[in-house]
Order: structure tokens, then sequence, then C-alpha cells
């Protein structure tokens, strides 16, 4: 799981990185990328914290990956070390530009890239399949996959990118080999001037985006960064801004990444275990370790909304009848503390 940050430069995408990550990439140009870790805003979590004053603490995590696009071949840069990034977060200038059109331009110009270098693709392996004497060969994955391709070139030959091509999860699957730029779900933020913060509506009003567009005024958030806890939070209030937009945004980045929560608790550590959306109860075993999932024989549940209803007490919800046992086919939802039962 990872997403990748694109933008123009100066478009203050390795600022945002820094805010979110707290790793200095603008100190680090000598690398080619920059990676770093993103603690998710959750307010179940910190309740959990508060409850169980745990030995350590481990909150859920986004990696975010900085790409320094300079030199000769800047895309290059871009494509050999962001092609396996499972989303991307597009940094749009809003800051500088004097109107909205301009920094549509902005967005499109790199936009247009990635399509391009998906049509570039596609172009090739369908010139590639069209030399080829003996298609009985072809393995079904293979033969699946080219079935898509003329309905892909017309998407990309349009100017829209793969994800509004309208491709099912399971085509979507098929085509994970290619790693194509626009299948990738994508998150556009708009760095905004502090004095112009609702630039970033006029943006997503005008851009008619199908993917979420978000604003953020990064001059801000890194000033805020900087505080102690006391100290932002006094500064968010005489703003009138209820969190930093940056935690806004990491949570945004956790959902399209299809990712959610599971919590573990005790006195020793409180952690969010990260998985993804729909998976059932002996995988999310697996994310604490792999025993945990071959020798599953329950997992003991407590939705988080039971145990703050029942006091933040595991023995009052289980009095009440709320701590359930489930199997094999539980799907775990966002939210639950779950103890798992196992053995190997």
């Amino acid at each position: 799981m990872e997403m990748g940050i694109l933008g123009l430069p100066q478009s203050g995408k390795s600022t945002l990185f820094e805010i979110m990550t707290g790793v200095k990439s603008s100190q680090s140009h000598n690398e080619a990328v920059v990676r770093g870790q993103a603690s998710v805003p959750d307010e179940r979590f910190d309740k959990l914290v508060k409850i169980y004053k745990p030995v350590k603490v481990s909150p859920a995590k986004v990696p975010f990956s900085d790409v320094h696009a300079v030199g000769e071949h800047p895309w290059e840069a871009i494509r050999q070390n962001l092609s396996g990034a499972d989303g991307i977060l597009h940094v749009v200038d809003g800051f500088s530009l004097p109107d909205v059109s301009l920094s549509l331009d902005a967005y499109r110009k790199l936009e247009d890239e990635l399509v391009l270098s998906d049509l570039l693709i596609i172009e090739k392996k369908m010139e590639r399949l069209a030399k080829m004497s003996n298609k009985k060969a072809i393995p079904p994955q293979e033969t699946a996959q080219n079935e898509l391709l003329p309905r892909l070139k017309d998407c990309l030959e349009a100017g829209k990118p793969l994800r509004e091509a309208g491709l099912t999860p399971a085509e979507v699957f098929i085509l994970k080999s290619f790693s194509f730029w626009t299948i990738k779900p994508e998150l556009v933020v708009v760095n905004v001037a502090e004095d112009n913060l609702s630039f970033a509506d006029e943006f997503a009003k005008a851009a008619h985006l199908a993917c979420p567009v978000m604003g953020i005024c990064c001059k801000i958030e890194a000033e805020m960064a900087g505080l102690d806890a006391a100290d932002q939070k006094e500064f968010l209030s005489s703003m009138g801004i209820a969190e930093p937009a940056f935690g806004r945004i990491i949570r945004a980045a956790f959902a399209l990444l299809g990712r959610m929560s599971f919590f573990t608790v005790g006195e020793d550590e409180v952690k969010a275990w990260v998985i993804p959306l729909n998976t059932k109860a002996p995988k999310a075993a697996g994310a604490i370790h792999n025993d945990f999932e071959r020798g599953f024989i329950k997992a003991e549940v407590m939705s988080f909304d039971d145990f703050m209803a029942h006091g933040g007490s595991q023995a009052n919800v289980k009095s009440a009848g709320r701590l359930r046992l489930e199997g094999k086919e539980y799907v775990v939802a966002d939210g639950d503390i779950i103890t798992f039962r196992f053995n190997v």
C-alpha cells in the first residue's frame, strides 16, 4: 500500500509530503525518491489510548512517496519510482496562479502526460499482437487483457483516464500487470493561498472531476505543524478550523486505497491494524501474525460504539451480551475491537 505524490515543480507537493510524514523531503534532493509514513487521524483510536493509557501506541499509517523529478529525464524518475504506487495524490498550484483556468491547465498538463504514457503502452502492445502469427499460444489471462485493449485505447484517445473507463474490479485486476498510471485511484489536492481558501471549491466546480478534490494551504499547515498540541489547538480555534487539512487528506488517501482499521487493545499496546475492506477474520488475524491466520479458531469481537456505550469496559460489553464470537466467514468491520483465539 503506497500513495505516490505527483505535481508540477513549485506546486507544494514536497511541502505537503513533509507536513504529513514529518520527513524533510526538501533536504533530500540527492535522493530520487523520499518515502515516509503518515499517521491516520482517528478519534476512536485516541479515545482507546485515553482509556487504556498503554505503554505503546501504534496508529494506522499511510505510506507516501515523493519523487524529485528533476534533470534531463524527469518523467523517467517518476516512472521508475512510482509505477508501483497503489494511488496518486496529485498536488495542484492554486496559490501562485491568478485564476482557476490556469490551475486547471496545470492539472491537465500532468494528467495528459499520464494519459499519454498509458496510451503508448497500449499501442505498443497492440502492435506486437498484430505481428504475432500464432495467437493460439496466448495464455487465457493475456487473452482477457487483449480483449480489453481497444476499449482502453478509445478511452485514452478521448483524453480520459482509465479509471473513467467503467472497468469492473475483476477487469482492473486482470490489467494489474500493466501498471497503468490512470487506472490508479487519484486524490486531487489544491494548494491554495492563505487569503483565498475557497479557491479549491472553485477549482472542483470548474474541473468536473470524477475523483475527489480537496484544498489545503500548505503555508498555514506548515506553520501549524511546528507548534505543540496546545498551541496548535489554539491556532485552529483562532482560525475557526476544526482540524488541520492535512489530517483530512491523510484520511481521504487511506479511504481511497480501500483500507480500514480494526483495533487490538491493552495496557501494553493499543494498535490500529490496517487491512483491505471486506477482509474476513482469518486474514485480519494474519495481519498480526501468520500463526494467527493458520491456527485461527474464533474472533472475539466488539464494535467501538458498543465499547464506548458501555463505559469503555470490555467486561460491561460482555455482561450486556454485546461481545460476539465470530468464525471464519466473519467480515471484519471498520472499528472492530478484536481478540483472536488461535491454536498452532
